[in-house]
């Protein structure tokens, strides 16, 4: 709001000048003042005179503005601007009455979220868990900001993988009932294998005991779908992650999706035929070479289900679709852009988010992972160590882009060390003020005695109670969950020392006390909404 009302007065200036030209107006270092703008270093070519003394106009422009507390000028001509106290308690008061007037958020497109998906080929691992929460917390950050996002899984269970986890059970399942049978090369080996082989006991005996063929493919492959579907189920309850839809790469097959994109692929003379396989003309596209559609023993490649899968989203009605991925994915990147120019698709309808990986730490030691050797530390494990709270935290603190080193030892610390403590005891702390203020006989009023805010510490709080929506918009344009996290622990950072340095509850001065409580339930908001979003609790004591 402060920006947008700097950015119309220079503006209006510069139409008296006559002159057009762009510049900014930002956030500086806090010793800088409240906002700062390079309009004098911008125009200087246009006014043809040094920047400083362009500065020098606009500083007299703004000297009567009650806004302003004070306008200087910076280094070669920069224009930093301290925004004034009565500013800032209007604000707050504006804040207080109806916060989502101040925000303003407007509706937005449609927008498909795609993360977590995986191959239904064991229990969800520490890195699913990571972009399970960055996915949440960014379906909650776009939704809250306009956008109507729906969250989907895509759930990989017609490839080759689902196979060799249907013959791992079937040879768990022969060994319980005596026979040696061994477990497939590169196929699954965890304790949950075992369990789904005993399901399959309790249902049938010993039915399929030495026998293998299509239907009983069928059958095993079921057990395990249906079993590891509800691991999954579970785990994403524990962790407070739930789907709007699931959607199973099968039924592109089933509902005709694949056919139809060959079709249409195969009149744009797009695929060919060679070495018995189906090749999509990928290097038509992107620099990269042709890709395989259909093997030459007829089963479908990854690509060309996941291109029917985006073919789905498009014609599902969707304007944006946005893909998290582990980095891992960053080749699938261009044959995907390809694809989509070759079905039409806009350019700007795909958009993917890449995130790094986790390595979890016990003490100095590093956890090693592998869903096949059965020797990982699943997601629910996670949680019943560390707690949900700070799992969802932790995944979501660290920029997508950023390899994230999860320390088990400081998620589960009570101390200032450890940010999600550090953020909910700032929201406890302020419930307890509200607790005391009533022992102690003082009747909160919203919205009293806020004309006694003056300190600079107070302005400080409000001031970043007022980049809430800011913040917000910047998760959603950079699509990385760690700015609202980062704002949080800012905001719980100059709450914690403002309480340290200030009397906030005293009978001796109720007026104050109230002036105060207010801006501490004005922060309490914040922090509220604010952990509300990353999806953990805002506690009222700890």
């Amino acid at each position: 709001m402060i920006r947008r009302e700097i950015q119309s007065i220079l503006k209006s200036h510069l139409m008296e000048l006559g002159y057009e030209y762009d510049f900014v107006v930002e956030i500086p270092e806090e010793q800088f003042g409240d906002f700062s703008t390079n309009i004098a270093l911008a125009g200087a070519k246009y006014f043809k005179k040094p920047p400083r003394e362009i500065a020098k106009y606009f500083v007299e422009k703004f000297s009567d503005r009650p806004m302003f507390k004070e306008v200087t000028i910076a280094g070669p001509g920069f224009i930093n601007f301290k925004v004034s106290n009565e500013f800032y308690r209007d604000f707050l008061i504006k804040f207080m009455q109806d916060p989502r007037s101040i925000w303003n958020f407007k509706k937005r497109e449609n927008v498909l979220l795609e993360y977590g998906s995986a191959n239904p080929t064991g229990p969800l691992t520490i890195g699913h868990g990571r972009q399970v929460v960055i996915g949440d917390v960014l379906g909650n950050v776009l939704r809250y900001i306009g956008y109507d996002v729906t969250k989907e899984m895509y759930l990989n269970d017609a490839g080759r993988q689902i196979k060799l986890l249907a013959k791992s059970v079937w040879a768990r399942y022969n060994q319980i009932l005596g026979f040696d049978e061994p477990i497939p090369e590169d196929g699954y080996k965890g304790k949950y294998v075992i369990n789904i082989a005993k399901r399959v006991i309790s249902d049938h005996n010993d039915r399929y005991f030495k026998i293998w063929n299509e239907d009983v493919e069928r059958v095993f492959k079921e057990y395990a779908l249906v079993e590891i579907t509800n691991m999954f189920n579970s785990t994403l309850e524990k962790i407070g992650a739930q789907f709007d839809n699931v959607f199973k790469e099968s039924s592109l097959i089933e509902d005709g999706t694949i056919r139809e994109v060959l079709t249409i692929l195969e009149q744009k003379d797009l695929i060919y035929e060679q070495d018995g396989a189906i090749w999509f003309r990928t290097s038509r596209f992107v620099n990269d070479n042709d890709k395989v559609l259909i093997k030459n023993d007829g089963s479908y490649t990854y690509f060309l289900t996941d291109i029917a899968y985006h073919y789905r989203k498009y014609k599902r009605g969707f304007f944006t679709a946005i893909d998290i991925f582990g980095s891992d994915h960053h080749g699938h990147l261009p044959r995907m852009y390809a694809a989509m120019k070759a079905l039409g698709i806009p350019e700007d309808f795909l958009i993917f988010v890449l995130h790094q990986f986790v390595t979890l730490k016990r003490g100095n030691e590093v956890v090693k992972m592998s869903t096949r050797a059965g020797e990982f530390v699943t997601l629910d494990e996670l949680i019943d160590e560390v707690g949900s709270d700070a799992a969802r935290y932790f995944f979501a603190m660290v920029d997508v882009n950023t390899h994230l080193n999860f320390d088990l030892e400081l998620a589960k610390s009570k101390t200032d060390e450890n940010p999600v403590f550090y953020v909910q005891y700032a929201h406890a702390r302020i419930s307890s003020l509200f607790e005391n203020a009533q022992a102690k006989g003082i009747n909160f009023t919203l919205l009293d005695s806020i004309e006694l805010l003056e300190s600079e510490s107070e302005m400080r709080l409000i001031k970043l109670i007022s980049l809430f929506d800011e913040i917000l918009e910047k998760v959603a344009e950079r699509l990385s969950p760690h700015y609202l996290t980062d704002y949080l622990e800012k905001v719980a950072s100059a709450f914690h020392k403002y309480y340290a340095e200030n009397k906030i509850v005293d009978v001796e001065n109720v007026p104050l006390s109230n002036a105060r409580l207010n801006l501490a339930y004005a922060v309490k908001s914040v922090l509220s909404e604010g952990l509300t979003l990353v999806g953990i609790n805002a506690p009222q004591r700890m």
